[in-house]
């Protein structure tokens, strides 16, 4: 049992040598969906606090994101969140990729799978109330109506 706990130690030890790149790709203030979109403070406030650690390129690394392994559980999950949705570049998204994420983002909230129950323990003020979740929701489906009517007008 000694051994075994030895080999564990050694191995956790060793793993901290391999850190994650914690790097943010450099902000794209024109191609940023709260400007672009001129998203009301009270509401960027709330996508900041949310969604951007995940869903941007303005991430925040909690203090754990500097121990293995769970920093590679971070990483990967901030990676993973970026290719589904990324606020920083949503200005490159064709106007109709752009309707299925605001389309996804709505259904993910409307059944509170996102934020996720895992970002909670870290961040409690991600936590959305159902206040919260109601005003994104008919932000996100105002903008979508917005950019329907937009592609409609340049047909």
């Amino acid at each position: 049992m000694k051994k075994v706990l030895v080999v564990i130690l050694v191995a956790f030890i060793i793993i901290q040598f391999f850190p994650i790149d914690k790097t943010n790709p450099p902000p794209t203030p024109g191609m940023d969906f709260l400007k672009i979109k001129k998203t009301p403070d009270n509401i960027a406030k709330t996508i900041r606090i949310s969604c951007y650690d995940c869903h941007s390129n303005e991430t925040k690394y909690p203090w754990y994101a500097d121990i293995s392994p769970a920093s590679w559980f971070v990483k990967n999950h901030i990676n993973e969140g970026r290719k589904h949705l990324n606020f920083s570049t949503f200005a490159v998204y064709e106007p109709q990729r752009q309707l299925r994420k605001l389309e996804e983002s709505i259904e993910m909230i409307e059944k509170k799978e996102m934020p996720l129950e895992s970002y909670y323990l870290g961040h409690q003020d991600a936590k959305l109330t159902d206040d919260q979740r109601a005003d994104l929701i008919q932000y996100f489906k105002k903008i979508k109506e917005d950019t329907e009517r937009g592609i409609m007008f340049n047909k």
